[in-house]
């Protein structure tokens, strides 16, 4: 079973190699790795196009934006199964993708996802981590979602349900898997274990106006996948957690 790991990537030559290295230790090799790069002005393309790995294919171009370069990927991927590593992210360890298999030998399942650790952009240290469990119909209601660069989904699944919808800005990412899981009922398994290190500091939390706006898609999703859901209670559970993110530095403090 062939996956199909996509990096999207943009001006990251101070971290992309992190996660080329990453794929390229994987103990299962049945995979390929797409960079989709939005002609990147530094030297991101030459350090991917340098890598040893003969896994590695590279698509440079121009997008509008990374919702736009994600479907570029799926659309790419030629893998039964497809996930995503950011270009500044990389894997726990090289027990990764062998996981990511062992769960979809199954054929019934659709999709996996597992937990993930926030790190110190020197990986030095784990500031938080992000453990997630199995799913529970109604969770995004609740402000609850599996970490995104853990979650693998079936390129079956990904025709017959759909791309990243761009129309949501900074929450294309949620509403892509609360339409999965929501709406469209795949059949989801959680795999308990550290997927995916992130170093702190990504779009969607680098101030609190970028976390009302994601949140603020998150709910216009919670509308157009028709789930039910109560503004307060979304509403408390976003502010302690973002309260928990702030106090462990995810969360810029000057804006």
């Amino acid at each position: 079973m062939k996956i199909s790991v996509i990096t999207v990537a943009y001006n990251s030559g101070k971290t992309i190699k992190d996660a080329l290295d990453a794929v390229a230790t994987q103990s299962y090799r049945d995979y390929e790795h797409l960079i989709i790069d939005g002609a990147s002005k530094d030297d991101t393309v030459k350090i991917a196009h340098s890598h040893p790995n003969p896994n590695i294919r590279v698509i440079s171009q121009p997008d509008e934006g990374i919702y736009d370069a994600m479907n570029k990927g799926l659309i790419q991927a030629t893998g039964e199964v497809v996930g995503f590593l950011n270009s500044d992210d990389f894997y726990a360890d090289c027990l990764v993708l062998e996981k990511v298999a062992e769960a979809f030998h199954d054929p019934t399942v659709d999709a996996c996802y597992a937990d993930l650790e926030y790190v110190t952009p020197d990986k030095s240290r784990v500031v938080r981590y992000w453990k997630s469990r199995p799913f529970i119909t109604g969770d995004f209601a609740n402000g609850w979602c599996p970490a995104h660069p853990t979650f693998y989904v079936r390129k079956s699944a990904i025709e017959q349900f759909g791309l990243f919808d761009r129309s949501f800005k900074m929450g294309a990412d949620v509403e892509f898997m609360m339409r999965y899981l929501e709406r469209c009922n795949v059949h989801a398994v959680y795999i308990p274990y550290t997927l995916v290190r992130m170093r702190i500091g990504g779009t969607s939390n680098k101030s609190w106006t970028n976390i009302f706006r994601q949140n603020r898609d998150i709910l216009n999703a919670l509308r157009k996948n028709g789930v039910p859901f109560s503004l307060l209670q979304f509403g408390l559970n976003k502010v302690v957690s973002r309260l928990w993110q702030f106090t462990a530095g995810l969360v810029r403090r000057d804006q």
